[in-house]
């Protein structure tokens, strides 16, 4: 059984027993959180897609930590004018693991 959530504005498709690293959630680590935008359930049977949301389903999932990812640095240049700019950023995510898909 797979499910079809949406979270941060993207679409993760998930299955039980999966991590996945999404965008910061704000929950602390070792707790558990609950997606209730599922757009799609797919079973044995066939698939079952929401409109917009399936009605009833949602997925249970365990935060495993909040962390940043690796630094990337971004380099700004303008020609024949002497200006240019280094800077860096580090992306927030929240690590969780997905434990039961409900439909």
């Amino acid at each position: 059984m797979y499910a079809i959530i949406e979270t941060g504005g993207k679409q993760y498709k998930v299955e039980a027993g999966n991590v996945i690293f999404i965008e910061k959630l704000d929950v602390e680590a070792e707790s558990e959180y609950t997606f209730d935008k599922v757009i799609a359930v797919g079973t044995d049977d066939g698939i079952t897609v929401g409109a917009p949301y399936v009605a009833g389903a949602s997925v249970a999932a365990k935060v495993e930590k909040n962390g940043k990812a690796k630094k990337i640095t971004v380099m700004t240049y303008k020609s024949k004018k002497n200006e240019k700019r280094k800077m860096g950023h580090r992306q927030p995510y929240t690590k969780v693991e997905i434990t039961a898909i409900n439909a």
